[in-house]
């Protein structure tokens, strides 16, 4: 998990240093490139073996809802970075881990105790003040990164259901399947455009390798270790995220938006285990 951390935040970083290098090119392509090398990853072994046919599953409902939700994360993670810088959208994004406990009664018939809605409360209101209501720009890519967020969680608790009786191959199958689907979709709608120099394209590389191996070693996490033990970790993501935004990008949060990012982090690292 702390090599996915690394990876993702890289995969962050590398997606808006991409919005410097090439301003015109949409949040989409990033997207659209990270999931084909994801797919490319995962379906040469499958080619190589004959064993493609296996990657369909069981093709159970949850597991085209799991592409759907977490595809569209993805597009609206994408966009949020290029708002909002990687540190911020970070911290938002990882809101996710708290929007699974909170929906875990109403999908998975999880009980709740005292504490646990108390940290709740208490994470969400770090995302409060991360949001900033002066300033529409902020404003768009916070409210996309939330929601990002909350679809990730949908994801989550759609594996949840998937993967009894589903490989972890056959789960990322169905995101980058649907996920191709939708970006398919939205260029036909609104177009595309290509990079237009090599040092895009190698940013492009990089957000798709570290995005592609960032989820291989996060799923290998998850059945390795206890959850919560893991989910906790997954928290160094963002602090990576923002330490590269402030190092990089020199994108320094306010005191009330470092405030916020602090509950976000005790909150979401407490959760797994009051839970």
């Amino acid at each position: 998990m702390l090599v996915a951390c690394l990876l993702f935040s890289f995969m962050n970083a590398g997606a808006y240093a991409i919005g410097l290098v090439d301003p015109g090119l949409p949040s989409t392509v990033v997207s659209f490139i990270r999931l084909c090398s994801n797919l490319l990853i995962l379906m040469i072994p499958a080619l190589i073996s004959r064993k493609a046919i296996r990657l369909f599953g069981d093709v159970r409902p949850s597991l085209w809802l799991r592409g759907l939700f977490g595809s569209t994360a993805l597009m609206l993670s994408f966009a949020a970075i290029a708002l909002i810088g990687p540190g911020e959208s970070a911290f938002l994004t990882a809101s996710s881990g708290v929007f699974v406990i909170l929906l875990g009664p109403l999908v998975l018939g999880q009980k709740n105790s005292v504490w646990v809605w108390l940290a709740i409360i208490g994470a969400f209101s770090g995302v409060c003040l991360l949001f900033d209501i002066h300033d529409s720009h902020n404003l768009l890519g916070q409210s996309m990164a939330l929601l990002a967020g909350l679809l990730s969680a949908l994801a989550y608790l759609m594996v949840a259901r998937a993967g009894r009786s589903n490989s972890p191959q056959t789960v990322i199958f169905y995101f980058c399947l649907v996920g191709l689907i939708l970006h398919a979709l939205y260029f036909a709608n609104f177009g595309y455009r290509l990079p237009g120099s090599l040092e895009s394209w190698g940013l492009l590389g990089l957000v798709g390798v570290c995005g592609s191996g960032a989820q291989h070693y996060m799923t290998r996490a998850y059945q390795s270790a206890p959850a919560a033990l893991v989910s906790s970790v997954g928290y160094l993501a963002p602090v990576l995220s923002l330490t590269w935004s402030i190092v990089l990008f020199e994108q320094v949060p306010g005191q009330t938006a470092l405030l916020g990012a602090a509950l976000i982090l005790l909150f979401g690292v407490l959760l797994p285990f009051l839970r």
